[in-house]
């Protein structure tokens, strides 16, 4: 039989040719999608590219960038600035406001020097961040048997109260507190002083370290007036902290004879009753000198000093404050 005609007159063909044509096209299209399915499961097999783990790796490794802290760094300009000159001999020193950080005056800045029991800012910061006053710390042999200055009536295996630590630790300077505390908070020494280090580096405080917890060692724990600075303003904002430095004296009770601790302020601005001072810290080490974190407040105006190694520290911190008042009365 021949090919047939349409209507129109064209050809249509035999009824083999197109069979043999979906046949083929069919086959095709499985082949194609055996093919593409076969390479879905190759990179399935095989993971993530290597451009995508270097990516999720990155990712991982990545640290956000910590930058020293703008408070007790940024230098005063023009008038703002104090023209002060000590006579006596100091190695470092800054005096700024309060509030803001900024610096009104200083001397060799970024000097970085063993700061003593100016150390005990910080472990103060710590303790107060891990703990509650109304604790109780055990006193145990590391903290009878310590060195330097002390609270030294601590009474060996019992239980005191945590805040009277905390006065004993800032008022007299006490380093069985110290020890005591740090126990209390990271059960060892070592522990807490890691702690501190710690809290030292994501504040950004680019020239502290710490080695030991009351800072009565002369190697290891040191810092620059700047980044002192940032630790007495981070004193002076705990509520707490800002009412035991700026005590002159406290009376607490404790388990002892008598059922009473009093404590005495070192801090030469309170002994002597300068006007509006409220804190902050003292030192002492043959290394370090006569150190001082002093602040004292009159209505609106708040200024502080750092010093380092000091040859008076009361009298240098007195025309450094007194300079900053009298320039802000100017104002």
């Amino acid at each position: 039989m021949g090919p047939i005609l349409t209507p129109g007159g064209s050809r249509v063909g035999s009824r083999r040719e197109p069979i043999a044509h979906w046949w083929l096209a069919g086959l095709v299209a499985v082949a194609l999608a055996l093919a593409l399915l076969l390479g879905l499961m190759a990179g399935v097999a095989a993971g993530p590219s290597s451009a995508a783990l270097a990516h999720r790796a990155g990712s991982r490794v990545h640290r956000p960038t910590i930058h020293p802290p703008t408070y007790g760094w940024t230098l005063a300009r023009g008038p703002q600035r104090v023209a002060v000159g000590l006579k006596l001999g100091l190695t470092s020193g800054l005096l700024f406001n309060v509030r803001t950080g900024t610096v009104l005056w200083s001397r060799r800045p970024d000097r970085v020097l063993p700061i003593a029991s100016l150390t005990k800012m910080m472990t103060a910061l710590i303790v107060v961040a891990h703990s509650r006053p109304t604790d109780r710390v055990l006193i145990t042999r590391q903290a009878v048997h310590f060195s330097g200055s002390g609270v030294g009536l601590l009474p060996l295996g019992k239980r005191v109260p945590l805040l009277a630590l905390l006065y004993g630790l800032m008022l007299p300077s006490g380093n069985d507190a110290a020890i005591a505390l740090a126990q209390h908070v990271a059960g060892t020494q070592s522990h807490f002083v890691a702690l501190m280090n710690q809290q030292a580096r994501s504040w950004g405080l680019r020239c502290t370290h710490f080695s030991s917890v009351s800072g009565i060692l002369d190697q290891g724990n040191h810092a620059c007036v700047g980044d002192l600075a940032f630790l007495a303003h981070r004193v002076l904002e705990q509520p707490l902290l800002a009412r035991i430095v700026g005590s002159r004296s406290a009376i607490l009770p404790f388990p002892i004879k008598g059922r009473r601790l009093y404590l005495y302020n070192n801090n030469p601005l309170l002994v002597v009753g300068y006007p509006g001072a409220d804190g902050v810290k003292t030192g002492f080490t043959t290394a370090a000198g006569v150190c001082l974190v002093a602040t004292a407040r009159r209505g609106q105006a708040w200024f502080g000093v750092v010093l380092l190694h000091s040859a008076n520290d009361l009298a240098q911190a007195q025309t450094l404050l007194n300079a900053a008042f009298a320039r802000d009365g100017r104002s």
